[in-house]
């Protein structure tokens, strides 16, 4: 989800569940050591409880990122080795770690002697050849008992580093959620949480009867409405917000707040764009703010006017009707 679930992004999908977890785009640590840190780590409170996702594979250098990340009152460490991106593959990063447990394990053994946080791991089933329950599990096991994570977040496919891209990596290898159910049943001690082509919350709660948890990624951005029903669906807790408007309005003073600190409207606007998923308008809505927040002197105008526009079913929105 790089460039993707930024703090905009955040605060407006915080708006739609409020005891979610929410994850930051990977970040690596040469971007926190020698870059614009605060860039990366500045999170509204509003959005915890929230997990900054690192990419790395020195232990010191992801222990200093992991001590910055509780000094800026972050819930979860989260070390991403299932990114199967040639860009960070060149730097040792991502799914490539997956041919090197026991490297992975000093990794997440130095952040967990350094931070109090919960350290995890995001992972794929396997890489390449590294295609079996056995590969799979023997990884688990080192990452589990020589650096002591307890948790595993784990992508139900594997990642072919040569080859494909990364969208590719996400739709070609094939779905394998049996791998990640016997994972569970056979290390019931840890904690295991799936991801990959969960598309609805029916998904998630099938696949919670085998597994302790499940992640959304690009179903809940492109679809961002179908986190209103987490709380109360799947965390037995009360709805965050009724109505899809409703969030537009509790999104205007985070949005007053950023324009007047210089931030271009498209920059918080662009991950609203699926509010109004199939719903009446909701192309128009899209439209509106695609073709317009971009534009110097953006501003919040723009984006009532665009939710002024839902409710108007025109002919895109039209259901096809058959001869």
């Amino acid at each position: 989800m790089m460039d993707w679930t930024d703090r905009h992004c955040r605060y407006f999908l915080r708006l739609l569940s409020r005891h979610a977890l929410l994850y930051t785009e990977m970040v690596t640590t040469g971007a926190l050591l020698h870059g614009d840190w605060r860039r990366h780590l500045l999170h509204d409170p509003a959005e915890l409880p929230l997990a900054l996702q690192l990419g790395g594979s020195n232990p010191d250098e992801l222990a200093r990122c992991a001590v910055m990340a509780e000094e800026s009152g972050f819930s979860e460490v989260n070390l991403n080795v299932g990114c199967p991106s040639d860009r960070v593959q060149n730097n040792r990063i991502g799914a490539c770690l997956m041919a090197d447990a026991a490297l992975v394990a000093d990794c997440v053994a130095s952040m967990r002697a350094t931070v109090r946080l919960p350290v995890t791991v995001k992972c794929r089933i396997g890489i390449d050849a590294m295609d079996s329950d056995e590969a799979f599990f023997d990884f688990v096991d080192t990452v589990a008992s020589a650096g002591g994570c307890r948790t595993f977040i784990v992508h139900a496919r594997i990642a072919l580093l040569q080859g494909l891209s990364p969208k590719e990596n996400r739709e070609i290898p094939p779905l394998n959620y049996g791998r990640v159910h016997r994972l569970k049943q056979q290390r019931p001690a840890l904690e295991i949480v799936i991801n990959g082509g969960l598309a609805n919350l029916t998904h998630c709660r099938q696949q919670l009867q085998s597994v302790d948890g499940v992640m959304l990624g690009r179903a809940a951005y492109h679809n961002p409405w179908l986190l209103s029903a987490v709380d109360q669906q799947l965390l037995d807790a009360s709805p965050t917000v009724a109505a899809r408007q409703q969030v537009v309005t509790r999104m205007l003073p985070y949005v007053e707040a950023q324009l007047r600190d210089g931030v271009p409207l498209n920059h918080v606007t662009r991950h609203m764009l699926g509010l109004f998923h199939e719903q009446p308008g909701g192309k128009r809505f899209r439209r509106h703010l695609s073709e317009n927040a971009h534009r110097a002197g953006a501003g919040l105008q723009v984006l009532l006017d665009a939710v002024s526009l839902v409710g108007q079913r025109d002919r895109t929105d039209a259901a096809p009707v058959s001869a």
